[in-house]
């Protein structure tokens, strides 16, 4: 498979663990603060861009979802209101990310209807054709190995289900670009190292968001991978992307 220069970004430049590893190990450090940080960075805006990835789900009226890279369950839990599926399984890395969402879950009453579980994207252990939907939220860049990841999430969707990928890309616009990108190499470690004492985990960021292939390149990838029906919707002047695929 292909290898691609954000498979190679890693948080802890100096540590010997693998990007995998190093990704768990971020996650738990921060996994305290991560909800705040994340409506604090983004002014509350990722809310409105996970309902709009959600709502690429509305006509599929999924009843088996599963989140990966789930963090802290947001994504489950909001694909729980506005879809009414049967069953939503979340999987992560990061055990320190998945302790709070199960915490929030449990306080939601949503225990009978949200599960997660540890788990690896690249290693699912679940069946082939398992999930009539696959969701990721900011979680592609983190993948040690992006097609390795895309095609597992492929095997264990169900003929004709679809994948939905909310994912952090480059805005075109001029004065957009540049005060983006000064966001993301200055305030956001700033304020990362302020509030949760990990500068990595928000420089990161900064690493993965420019080093991941974005926009028609990703899409081309998921063609690649064996998706069909591809498309991307951008949002907030680019900022920020939606991807959609199904599975022939």
């Amino acid at each position: 498979m292909a290898e691609y220069t954000h498979d190679r970004i890693v948080p802890f430049k100096d540590s010997e663990l693998g990007k995998k590893q190093q990704i768990a190990n971020m996650f738990d450090r921060i996994a305290f603060r991560y909800d705040f940080l994340n409506r604090f960075l983004s002014g509350g805006i990722d809310i409105y861009w996970r309902k709009k990835a959600i709502r690429g789900l509305k006509d599929l009226q999924p009843q088996q979802i599963l989140d990966v890279a789930t963090g802290t369950g947001d994504m489950a839990i909001m694909m729980s209101r506005y879809l009414s599926p049967k069953k939503i399984v979340g999987v992560d890395i990061s055990t320190g990310m998945l302790e709070i969402g199960r915490q929030k879950i449990t306080r939601q009453q949503l225990d009978g209807l949200i599960t997660l579980y540890t788990g690896d994207s690249e290693a699912l252990h679940f069946p082939e054709n398992s999930f009539d939907a696959v969701t990721v939220a900011f979680g592609v860049r983190n993948f040690e190995d992006l097609e390795k990841g895309l095609k597992e999430m492929l095997r264990v969707l169900r003929p004709g289900g679809r994948l939905v990928v909310l994912e952090f890309s480059h805005p075109k616009t001029t004065g957009i670009r540049q005060l983006y990108n000064l966001y993301l190499r200055l305030v956001a470690p700033g304020i990362g190292k302020m509030i949760s004492s990990s500068r990595e985990a928000y420089q990161y960021l900064n690493d993965s968001v420019k080093a991941f292939p974005e926009g028609e390149a990703f899409k081309t990838i998921l063609d690649k991978s064996g998706y069909v029906q591809t498309r991307l919707q951008r949002l907030s002047f680019g900022i920020c992307t939606i991807y959609m695929g199904q599975k022939p």
